[in-house]
């Protein structure tokens, strides 16, 4: 099974459970925006385990921590949403050139800015992530389908 044919079944399962949704929510909820939740979901998890391993096992101070885990999850992200999510086929050079500079405004406003913020007011760490990971949610998710990934079917 080659990464066409994955991400061709991994949106016919998006699109089925959509239509499913109760409450009239699947005329609102793109198949793309499911599949989203689900692939976020899986990396931002694997986001808080790096930065637990970080932090809490090597010791490395908040923002070092966070940066280094944040890096190494997003970038999971961005081949897991390309190749079944959005399942693009345009050129992955300009593509990765505007999710880094997404990713760097999406570091700094949320994960600096929100996540250290709420760090140093007193908010557990793993909790001042979470926060920030709702925030980014919004914003990576709308630039990785109108932006980013344009070119994808949804």
């Amino acid at each position: 099974m080659n990464d066409q044919d994955l991400g061709t079944r991994f949106h016919d399962l998006m699109e089925v459970v959509v239509r499913r949704l109760p409450f009239g929510l699947s005329g609102v909820v793109a198949p793309s925006l499911l599949g989203f939740a689900l692939i976020n979901g899986f990396t931002f998890g694997v986001d808080l385990l790096l930065l637990t391993a970080f932090r809490s096992g090597l010791g490395l101070p908040v923002p070092l921590a966070f940066t280094i885990a944040y890096v190494l999850a997003f970038g999971l992200s961005f081949v897991l949403n390309r190749a079944l999510n959005f399942r693009s086929h345009a050129p992955v050079g300009p593509q990765a050139g505007l999710y880094a500079v997404a990713i760097a405004i999406n570091y700094l406003a949320f994960i600096l800015g929100v996540g250290s913020a709420l760090t140093e007011f007193g908010l557990q760490y793993h909790l001042s992530r979470i926060v920030a990971g709702a925030c980014e949610a919004a914003f990576m998710y709308s630039v990785m389908r109108w932006v980013i990934f344009r070119d994808g079917r949804d």
